[in-house]
């Protein structure tokens, strides 16, 4: 059985949960004296419930669809002031685009007040990979801006977790973009 089955049968399994104890619910409330706040007591703590195995449904399908020994995690980080205004981040992984993403107002104020975005979440095989990611945006007078990063990646056991750090050289008063691993 794949793991989208598995998936599928547990949230159908959840969805048959939650329509029987609402239709227990439903019943118990129609035959019994209870009041209307003890209802809606007993409703909230089901809802409370489905919620927390909605939660627990979400982390073991992550931990099934990426298994932690073949985990690779990528994030965009950003310290940059004047040289380089962020318009999209492209993600290649052994030649193969496994990421892009274009970048709101919104996204690019949270990068630079040192928030962290994670670009991509997948599995590698052991051995040695080949990472390139391709910046673009707007440099120096608002002019079109493309640069690339690589790395050469040797994937082991365990997850791996990589950084695009994008920073101002003040020395060479342009962007710079690097890839590294994380320890």
């Amino acid at each position: 059985m794949t793991i989208e089955h598995v998936t599928r049968h547990m949230r159908s399994f959840a969805a048959h949960v939650l329509a029987a104890a609402l239709l227990v619910l439903v019943a118990t409330g129609a035959h019994a004296e209870q009041s209307a706040a003890s209802l809606d007591r007993e409703i909230q703590d089901l809802k409370k419930e489905v919620l927390e195995l909605n939660r627990d449904m979400f982390i073991l399908e992550e931990e099934l669809l990426f298994p932690s020994n073949t985990q690779v995690s990528v994030f965009v980080s950003m310290d940059v002031g004047e040289f380089f205004s962020l318009d999209a981040v492209q993600l290649l992984i052994d030649n193969k685009a496994v990421a892009n993403h274009l970048y709101t107002e919104r996204e690019i104020g949270a990068l630079r007040r040192g928030g962290v975005q994670r670009l991509y979440l997948g599995n590698l095989s052991t051995g040695k990979h080949e990472l390139t990611a391709f910046f673009t945006g707007l440099g120096k007078e608002q002019r079109p801006y493309k640069r690339g990063t690589t790395l050469v990646l040797e994937k082991g056991l365990g997850p791996k977790y990589v950084e695009l750090r994008i920073t101002d050289s003040e020395a060479k008063l342009q962007p710079e973009f690097a890839v590294r691993e994380w320890e």
